[in-house]
């Protein structure tokens, strides 16, 4: 018993200096803007079709230098354009899809 609170006590206190460097509640408010603009550009991520998904991949193919401005003019980043490709790749006719459009617009 004596160690679980002894323990208790410890991660109390590591878990107390870690939260002193917290930003401020502006900060945190702004913080909470960018978790909404995240689930929107998420919902942008699901709400494109396979082929939008496969002409988007063609034109990063042609440009890679302009990858990161490709994917932002379509609401994207990259970690959100990988997880749209893995949900297209999980369904054989949306794979499917995606390849003609990637072949057709490459």
């Amino acid at each position: 018993m004596k160690t679980l609170l002894t323990s208790s006590a410890i991660v109390m206190l590591v878990l107390a200096a870690g939260c002193r460097n917290n930003p401020s509640s502006t900060a945190a408010s702004s913080g909470s803007d960018t978790t909404t603009t995240s689930a929107q550009s998420s919902a942008t991520a699901a709400s494109l079709s396979p082929e939008q998904l496969g002409a988007l991949g063609a034109q990063i193919k042609k440009q890679p230098n302009d990858a990161d401005k490709i994917l932002a003019d379509h609401g994207l980043n990259e970690q959100q354009f990988a997880a749209a490709i893995r949900r297209v790749s999980e369904n054989p006719d949306d794979a499917k899809r995606y390849a003609a459009a990637y072949k057709s617009a490459s």
